[in-house]
């Protein structure tokens, strides 16, 4: 733990503490590497990290380590835990506050752990708060704030909510509506089972492109990855499964204002390697019609050749991504809802509700979807939250640019639909919102 000899522990320290989960039990232990009497070797800290871990650290963990622990001592100024991530703020000997964040994996085991400065968010009290902290020079972004009526949405705010674009994992809510109709129709179950192989393999996020060759996951298991670890390869084995015109139907049973635009609609295996991979495969992509793509994801069907250190330049403006509107986002989130009702399992809402992405008062929305979404250049948030009254609401938050550097790595985003939620924005009456 850090504390101050002398003080009472902060109330952030309390929460640590306080914190049973797993979440919490990994939080404590990266806290304490920073105070450890001496520094802990790489093997001592292995029992806590995937097994992947070093490859990210090729000097060795504890070398990172070293510079951080330099920066002390520490205090713990803010903690968060929301299901397998956790952000913990602590100042350093120069009061300067940076965030330790960590995701675990779904063994419990610490798959990300990063030290930067803190990203400080504004409070936001109007709709105009929101949009003057999102003017970001060389970023394009949107939003859609909505509460959905039997009547139809009523849109509380919205700023380019019909400009198509990127938004990197957000496509895995049309492979949920896929799966949710092929259970529906007695076509899957969810104890059935999908295998690992080398030609589905993915990048990260996400942890089963680690597990080895024919290693058998159950469909509930897969696609709870999916959705709640933004898992790439669970994905691409859910997007096997039930064939690629399955899930393009589920485009049109979403309606998707311009279904064209994600046919043939792409796993991350073919956005990495043709985004990635050898030029004249982009080439490729970019000169052929409809059914020459098709035919190109054929001829490349077979083991990633691309590392995720080879990620770099965007391609989303080459049509390497999954384009939406705000609105397309609102009616996925909306009909995977009305999937969740029929589904008499409670699997879907089981999957759905899993990870809310922020913390949430559960006393004012007892019910929440999340799912985000990233790629080179692109950033994406989108929430469907259910009042205790039983009112949905949907907020979309979208950001695009030719380069990742201005975007960032979503805390500031992702922050800024924290504020949101808490704000009272979203309860507003629509009129006054406006």
């Amino acid at each position: 733990m850090i504390e101050t000899p002398g003080l009472v522990p902060s109330a952030a320290t309390a929460a640590l503490a306080a914190d049973g989960s797993p979440t919490g039990d990994a939080s404590r232990w990266v806290v304490g590497l920073l105070t450890a009497p001496a520094l802990p070797s790489d093997e001592s800290m292995a029992e806590h990290l995937v097994p992947a871990f070093p490859t990210k650290h090729p000097q060795g963990f504890s070398a990172t380590l070293a510079e951080w622990r330099a920066m002390g001592p520490f205090t713990v100024q803010a903690y968060e835990s929301v299901a397998h991530k956790g952000w913990i703020v602590v100042s350093g000997a120069d009061g300067v506050r940076h965030t330790l964040s960590l995701t675990l994996d779904s063994t419990g085991l610490i798959r990300v752990l990063t030290l930067q400065p803190e990203t400080v968010i504004p409070e936001l009290r109007t709709w105009d708060d929101l949009e003057k902290a999102l003017e970001t020079p060389g970023v394009v972004h949107s939003v859609l704030a909505a509460r959905l009526t039997p009547e139809g949405p009523v849109v509380l705010h919205e700023r380019a909510a019909d400009r198509s674009m990127p938004t990197g994992s957000a496509y895995k809510l049309y492979l949920m509506r896929a799966l949710a109709r092929a259970v529906r129709n007695g076509e899957v179950r969810w104890d059935d089972e999908v295998t690992v192989l080398p030609e589905l393999r993915s990048l990260p996020t996400g942890d089963m492109q680690d597990l080895p060759d024919g290693t058998r996951v159950t469909v509930r298991e897969t696609a709870y990855k999916m959705i709640a670890l933004s898992d790439n390869t669970a994905a691409d084995l859910i997007a096997d499964l039930l064939g690629r015109e399955a899930v393009e139907r589920s485009l049109t049973d979403s309606g998707h204002h311009d279904p064209s635009l994600l046919k043939p609609f792409l796993t991350s295996h073919e956005v990495f390697e043709i985004g990635w991979g050898a030029p004249e495969l982009r080439e490729a992509w970019t000169g052929r019609d409809e059914a020459g793509r098709r035919a190109l994801l054929r001829e490349i069907a077979r083991p990633l050749t691309v590392r995720l250190s080879d990620l770099g330049e965007t391609v989303h403006q080459l049509g390497l991504d999954w384009h939406l509107s705000g609105h397309d986002v609102l009616r996925v989130l909306d009909g995977i809802a009305r999937d969740s009702e029929q589904d008499a399992t409670g699997t879907v809402e089981q999957i759905m509700t899993a990870y809310p992405g922020v913390s949430v008062d559960g006393g004012k929305w007892p019910r929440v979807y999340f799912k985000a979404g990233s790629c080179p250049g692109v950033m994406m948030f989108c929430w469907l939250l259910e009042d205790s009254a039983g009112v949905r609401h949907v907020l979309v938050l979208r950001q695009a640019a030719d380069e990742q550097k201005p975007i960032g790595d979503g805390f500031f985003l992702r922050g800024l639909g924290a504020r949101v939620i808490s704000s009272g924005l979203l309860e507003a009456d629509a009129e006054a919102a406006r």
